[in-house]
């Protein structure tokens, strides 16, 4: 792990490259209550990157992993979020990569998109569709999941998914309460319009937090969907469906 320091926060991150030598860059932006490990290295994501002749790069969010952890709502606000991704392609002297995010990593690469984009060459969102939009339920009970003394005394199934999650992921709680009161900020259909990088939407056929690919790609001039066969919101992530179409999608727009 090497460290950039950036708004204040030391924001970790991993950048491997291909044993072939230099790749074309792919900035991958993890989900709420994860990490750059959970998200990418576990499932696999830096091998089949790296393995394809892809440079590899992801970062913990601000109050995730082995990040800086703030206690204060009005540093996660998805802008302030994509500008995290934004230093680090210019602390690495990146001028375009490939950008993809994973559920609340996803909206915020909506939000890199659109602050940077010359930035930007093409955009994944993995598990989250048209909830980008239209709101991805109601969340406040995860807030209170996060900060009860005892997760067993939570009785919202969403609310008791991500305790256990943020449980086995050993995070911060506290910095994840504060995360996801400001996080969730949602774009407008005008917003989508207005990303014109080629897009890849995959969402999991069991997912039931991300909301149709189908709808969110029609409100872009270039993107398309992807559906994830029999996958949740859990399990979409690692699905090797998803990597060979994320491949294909490469190889089909390179930088």
């Amino acid at each position: 792990m090497q460290f950039l320091s950036h708004d204040g926060l030391d924001l970790a991150f991993l950048d491997r490259q291909p044993a072939s030598g230099h790749g074309d860059p792919v900035l991958m932006i993890h989900g709420f209550a994860s990490s750059h490990y959970v998200n990418w290295v576990s499932p696999g994501w830096f091998k089949t990157l790296n393995d394809a002749g892809y440079r590899a790069i992801a970062f913990d969010n601000r109050g995730h992993g082995s990040s800086s952890k703030s206690y204060n709502e009005a540093d996660y606000t998805p802008a302030k979020m994509a500008s995290d991704g934004a230093a680090l392609l210019d602390h690495l002297g990146i001028e375009r990569a490939h950008v993809m995010g994973y559920s609340m990593g996803a909206r915020i690469s909506a939000f890199l998109a659109l602050s940077d984009p010359d930035k930007v060459a093409t955009l994944v969102f993995g598990g989250l569709g048209i909830g980008m939009v239209d709101g991805v339920g109601d969340w406040d009970p995860i807030a209170a999941a996060l900060l009860a003394d005892d997760p067993d005394a939570t009785s919202h199934p969403r609310g008791r998914s991500f305790r256990a999650f943020a449980d086995q992921t050993r995070s911060d709680r506290r910095a994840l309460a504060a995360c996801i009161a400001t996080s969730r900020e949602l774009l407008s259909e005008d917003d989508m319009a207005r990303i014109a990088q080629p897009t890849l939407v995959a969402v999991g056929t069991k997912d039931d937090i991300g909301g149709s690919p189908d709808e969110l790609a029609a409100l872009m001039p270039n993107a398309r969907a992807f559906h994830i066969e029999g996958r949740d919101h859990m399990l979409a992530v690692g699905d090797k469906s998803f990597k060979q179409r994320v491949l294909e999608f490469y190889a089909e727009n390179p930088l």
